[in-house]
């Protein structure tokens, strides 16, 4: 009998969040590979039908009381199941510390139990404060309690395999975050978004503008602006107008060229970054197969200019499927912007190239193919 797939994620649409777009994608994908699908995730209490996959919701459904709860229900849903835990440490509550949910996962030992880490722990450093260390060591407590009997593990990044104990560790296979966004986008969306936006050079950012990647972001996107009048700014993605409208304010001679767009649906969004020259993305820890922002632009085929660090795969210096600063430095950012932007032939380029190496190495059906393969080894 065909197993049942019971995907538990901390975030399922219409939350908000790389790893619900992850989840949806990965829950649409098995089904139309002809499995059954069921969803549990946090929320107002009922049971939905998303085109065909079942979703099931409870408010503190990872809480120890919730927990009885989705025992008592996921019990009585037919068997075999196969569970598959969407993982980062902070979906779960508890402060990222659900110790007791994880507990209760090693504890599901009648079920198959396969993990996707999308983050493995909360990082470690000898000089952060004492709650930081605390929750450093408690991440990597539940991971290792996670993995308890566990058939197989997936990883966003090879990064996080190494957190995982032996035999899995050797065993985990590497799936990259695919796009959330379409790939196909009708010209006539990106023509009518062009001419929104007035015409002349658009640099984009796709992103949620948290702090460590806001600053330089800004550092960047300021002297682009300043070097040419003629250069547009369009931020999508989610804080993108609070961030739009701050930044106006502190240099208010380029707020008419700012452009913000917030809480559109992946095929706007989808459109506003094809009618983009460039698009720009400063991780502080490096461009790497987690960061659905990067992945966005990767599968439309765009210009990408960002930069390498300390969880960047070796996939972006063998392939250069982006423009690639050694690190997050405005000064070597601002450097390859400036010479894309000069260059259109090295953007078109730059983008044919990035099309082909995400449909080679990042699009959905590869993750998928190693969720359906059976009894094989990496």
């Amino acid at each position: 009998m065909s197993r049942a797939w019971h995907l538990i994620s901390g975030e399922y649409p219409p939350a908000p969040g790389g790893v619900s777009d992850h989840s949806r994608s990965i829950a649409h994908a098995l089904l139309n590979a002809g499995k059954t699908v069921h969803v549990w995730t946090p929320g107002a209490e009922g049971v939905t039908d998303d085109q065909g996959v079942t979703v099931h919701r409870g408010p503190g459904l990872f809480t120890p009381p919730g927990l009885v709860r989705l025992t008592r229900e996921l019990d009585a849903t037919p068997g075999p199941r196969r569970l598959l835990l969407q993982y980062v440490p902070h979906a779960f509550g508890m402060k990222a510390m659900n110790v007791p949910f994880c507990a209760w996962f090693a504890a599901r030992r009648h079920d198959e139990r396969e993990l996707f880490l999308h983050e493995a722990v909360y990082p470690w450093s000898p000089g952060a404060p004492w709650k930081h260390q605390v929750l450093a060591g408690v991440t990597r407590v539940m991971l290792r309690t996670l993995a308890l009997g566990v058939e197989r593990a997936y990883v966003s990044i090879p990064t996080w395999a190494e957190y995982l104990p032996e035999p899995l560790r050797a065993q985990a296979r590497w799936c990259p975050i695919p796009s959330p966004l379409p790939l196909d986008v009708q010209e006539e969306a990106v023509r009518t978004v062009r001419d929104a936006l007035g015409g002349g050079p658009t640099v984009a950012h796709f992103g949620t503008y948290g702090g460590a990647i806001a600053g330089p972001l800004e550092a960047v996107l300021v002297p682009l602006l300043q070097r040419d009048e003629r250069r547009q700014a369009l931020l999508l993605g989610r804080g993108s107008q609070g961030w739009c409208e701050a930044l106006g304010r502190r240099h208010p001679a380029l707020a008419r060229r700012l452009h913000a767009r917030d809480g559109l649906a992946p095929e706007a969004v989808a459109a506003h970054l094809r009618a983009a020259e460039l698009l720009l993305q400063p991780y502080p820890d490096g461009v790497s197969a987690r960061r659905s922002s990067a992945m966005g632009g990767l599968g439309l085929g765009l210009p990408i200019i960002t930069n390498t660090g300390l969880l960047s795969e070796p996939l972006w210096r063998e392939l250069l499927p982006v423009a690639l600063a050694d690190e997050a430095s405005p000064a070597a950012l601002l450097a390859l912007a400036e010479h894309l932007l000069e260059h259109e032939e090295e953007r078109r380029t730059l983008g044919e190239r990035a099309a082909r190496v995400y449909r080679e190495h990042f699009a959905l059906e590869h993750t998928v193919a190693h969720l359906l393969r059976r009894g094989d080894t990496p």
